[in-house]
């Protein structure tokens, strides 16, 4: 009787885990790693629902490759250190087959060492400073290429206004720094001059801005038309603005081109007194196009809400999450390797009403909008590219790494070399 109860026992565990396995084999797990709290949750929390939108819509339509595909969602709280905490949690404990998240660059410089050490991929859907070319990150969001310099080009323009003196505010970590750095080389190689540029850094969360904002003030007051380009991120946008507003500085006077700031920050903000300020973005909400409309109403109704608005990092997952599921099917499988080298080439119709293309570089083709903040807190496109814009990996205005390449196809897989030079 003992040896037939321990005979039970044992098929009786061989049975749950075969299940267990079974059931495993069944599903697709995907990771969602964005700060639901702390200082960027005012940002990142869209992208995680956008991604369980994206998920929901999947399984509707049966799923991938015949499984279900779930979706992990953790909390990195806005703690740097802990998105990779997270991350190597995601794929070592969770075994997910990719990941979508990540905003500031701290956080993905970060997750990057994790990604790469266990070879899984990361979707980071939010414009960046450049400089990175990684074989387990795929960056949907712009290049400086694709935002900051085509941004200042049109402040340049007469359609702009001609401006000659600038404003450089950020926020203090990599992203505005770098970017800053490739502005800074990019004005000095059109004439401007160092008294013509200042730059500023505040740390996130920063609150207290009349000091700040009375220097620029000051700044714009030498009788050149004067821009801030800003950088800041996260919730200290939203003082931010306002001190603008009491200090009375309009767009007329000195005008405000954004990185980081789209519909779904303004909509925490009253924007009276912003109208004419300005952003520089790869899709607006307002951009009319059937897929547009589709993915306004999609959100909508997975929201339940019909108030609430679209962005630019939204599109940049959407965009993300669509490539990553026609690589699995045409891989016929979700393993990272096979995954990454499917990628190359892969199309999907953007809701900003263009084809998005992911190149070899790990960066995406797309275009570039100016849009002017309305009183409703959407924009109006003041200035667009004629087409897409190929992302550069490197700035060809930071000297060193004018001469890095990014090519991750077989032979070459590189993404810091020098570029080959041919007789």
């Amino acid at each position: 009787m003992g040896r037939f109860l321990k005979t039970v026992a044992a098929v009786s565990l061989a049975v749950a885990g075969f299940a267990g396995v079974a059931q495993a084999q069944d599903t697709i797990k995907v990771g969602v790693l964005h700060s639901l709290s702390g200082t960027m949750a005012i940002s990142e929390t869209t992208l995680k629902d956008t991604v369980l939108m994206m998920v929901d819509d999947l399984n509707k339509k049966g799923g991938l490759l015949g499984k279900k595909v779930e979706a992990v969602v953790v909390d990195p709280a806005s703690n740097w250190p802990l998105f990779a905490e997270k991350a190597r949690e995601l794929i070592s404990k969770e075994k997910v087959s990719v990941v979508f998240g990540c905003w500031t660059s701290v956080s993905r410089k970060s997750v990057l060492p994790v990604f790469e050490e266990l070879n899984s991929l990361l979707f980071y859907p939010v414009q960046y400073e450049g400089e990175e070319s990684s074989r387990n990150v795929f960056y949907t969001g712009a290049a400086p290429n694709q935002q900051a310099i085509p941004a200042v080009e049109y402040l340049m323009s007469k359609e702009g206004g001609e401006v000659k003196r600038w404003v450089l505010a950020g926020t203090d970590y990599v992203y505005p720094r770098t970017t800053n750095k490739i502005l800074e080389s990019f004005l000095k190689s059109k004439g401007v001059k160092q008294e013509d540029i200042m730059i500023n850094y505040t740390p996130f969360g920063h609150s207290d801005w009349q000091t700040i904002v009375a220097d620029i003030k000051k700044f714009g007051a030498a009788g050149k038309k004067t821009a801030v380009v800003s950088t800041i991120n996260g919730d200290a946008n939203v003082p931010f603005y306002k001190e603008l507003a009491n200090a009375g500085i309009k767009a007329s006077d000195i005008p405000v081109v954004a990185f980081s700031v789209g519909e779904e920050e303004l909509a925490g903000i009253d924007t009276s007194n912003l109208v004419g300020h300005l952003a520089a973005w790869n899709y607006f909400q307002s951009v009319k196009s059937p897929v547009n409309d589709a993915f306004i109403k999609q959100w909508q109704t997975f929201i339940k809400s019909p108030k609430r608005v679209t962005n630019d990092p939204m599109e940049a997952t959407y965009i993300g999450f669509k490539m990553w599921t026609q690589a699995v099917q045409q891989a016929g499988t979700a393993d990272v390797n096979a995954v990454r080298q499917a990628m190359y080439g892969q199309k999907v119709r953007a809701p900003g009403g263009f084809v998005s293309v992911m190149n070899t570089n790990h960066h995406l083709s797309k275009p570039v909008y100016i849009g002017e903040i309305r009183p409703d807190g959407q924009f109006n496109v003041v200035w667009k590219t004629k087409g897409p814009v190929k992302a550069d990996a490197w700035s060809k205005f930071i000297p060193e790494s004018a001469k890095l390449t990014a090519d991750w196809t077989y032979p070459w897989v590189c993404g810091n070399c020098e570029k080959p030079k041919f007789n």
